[in-house]
């Protein structure tokens, strides 16, 4: 099939240029107004030439010099991040609703530029479509790039005949998550930047000017108050013995690593992040929030609850909400309701059992659940916001405590001095 480059502007006058693969000149200017642009000019490309209209470069391919399972480690796709795929699926979504075949939307999604995700998985995409496999069953053979949760999303979607609006309620709901995660992350900014000047403001008083006010206190025929004897001692471990200081934090961080990472310290961890006092109540409602978004996403999109029960516990993270998914899952294949296991578990808040009770019993347990999701997203910005409000005065208050021992320490061995003196 031959290629056409061409040149269009966006509504907002920017001017983009690409390369499209039609059957000729007339649908190549069909495909470029349905992406929304204003052709300019649309020609045969020349030979070489690549999706951004520029020629491609003729230089040495240093890559091909590299060996094969290096070459395969460095082109392997990373996973996308939420607001990546939602632009990816909103992307493909706006192609199939303005009456794109499936595998024109997805060449033209070849020549889009969306931030992690290469051109190359939807290249792989229309070839498996083009060969007569489903987008889901497509999608399937790029875990990396698509999560179960996307692929049983598509597949319900493709079932129904409703691919274009799963694919909108898929990208609303990668876009949601996304602006959870940012508003925690925003959350936390201060309170780490505060925390790191403080230990560095720490390490270099006790490296460069603790060790002049020592040669001072050592000048003192007094004996030195216990602040100021473990002040000096502090100091050492920073100045004379720094590797055991070292060694003693790494050794620290990989038992601790290991201990996380053990099912019996993972669930004990997770058991603590949610008992913890303002984090812990943080916690909770992003895991409530999380687990009724997913499951009711799923489940609006006609996937069958025992699936979308499996791919929710595979997306939560904390293994108490997991087992507790693990057990409901179990109950309803027994024939009970699902309402009735949660509530088993001790675990969900009474307010999402009743909810999803009611569901039950007027038949939309997806919308019970999304008006949840709702709810809990909203009470999460509050709670973040709680949080940033007590962080700020704790953070005070310790830096302050810190300081004071810092100043008592250095100003006893004086007052001290000045007495005997007297």
């Amino acid at each position: 099939m031959p290629e056409f480059s061409y040149k269009a502007r966006k509504r907002s006058g920017e001017l983009v240029e690409g390369v499209l693969d039609v059957a000729d000149r007339g649908a190549a200017l069909m495909q470029i107004q349905r992406l929304g642009l204003f052709p300019i000019a649309v020609d045969t490309a020349r030979a070489g030439a690549v999706a951004d209209g520029k020629p491609a470069s003729k230089g040495v391919d240093l890559a091909s010099f590299l060996p094969p399972t290096l070459r395969a480690q460095l082109s392997q796709k990373r996973k996308p991040k939420l607001q990546e795929l939602a632009t990816f699926t909103t992307q493909l979504a706006n192609l199939l609703q303005s009456g794109m075949p499936l595998t024109v939307a997805l060449n033209s999604m070849t020549h889009l530029q969306t931030k992690g995700i290469p051109a190359e998985v939807s290249r792989e995409l229309k070839q498996e479509v083009t060969e007569g496999r489903s987008l889901s069953d497509a999608m399937a053979r790029q875990p990396r790039i698509f999560s179960d949760l996307y692929i049983n999303m598509v597949r319900a979607g493709e079932s129904a005949g409703s691919l274009v609006q799963v694919l909108r309620r898929m990208a609303n709901h990668f876009q949601q998550f996304a602006e959870v995660q940012a508003t925690f992350k925003s959350a936390m900014i201060y309170p780490v930047m505060v925390i790191c000047v403080g230990i560095v403001l720490v390490i270099f008083f006790m490296t460069m000017m603790m060790p002049k006010f020592i040669e001072i206190f050592n000048g003192f025929n007094i004996e030195l108050p216990l602040p100021t004897r473990m002040l000096i001692f502090i100091s050492m471990l920073f100045t004379k013995y720094w590797w055991l200081l070292g060694l003693t934090v790494i050794a620290v961080i990989v038992l601790f690593k290991r201990f996380q990472s053990s099912a019996a310290g993972g669930r004990k961890m997770d058991e603590w992040k949610m008992q913890a006092p303002v984090f812990g109540n943080v916690v909770k409602i992003n895991l409530f929030g999380q687990f009724a978004r997913t499951l009711g996403t799923l489940l609006q999109n006609g996937v069958p609850v025992l699936t979308a029960l499996k791919i929710t516990e595979q997306v939560m993270s904390n293994s108490l909400i997991k087992e507790a998914i693990a057990k409901t899952r179990a109950e309803v294949t027994d024939g009970k309701t699902l309402a009735q296991p949660l509530a088993q578990s001790k675990l969900f808040p009474q307010l999402m059992v009743d909810l999803v009770r009611i569901g039950e019993e007027t038949g939309d347990v997806p919308g019970a659940l999304n008006n949840l999701a709702d709810t809990y997203e909203n009470e999460l910005k509050n709670a973040l916001r709680v949080m940033s409000d007590l962080i700020g005065p704790v953070l005070i208050i310790v830096m302050s405590i810190v300081v004071g021992f810092l100043l008592l320490s250095i100003f006893l061995p004086l007052f001290k001095l000045i007495s005997s003196i007297h």
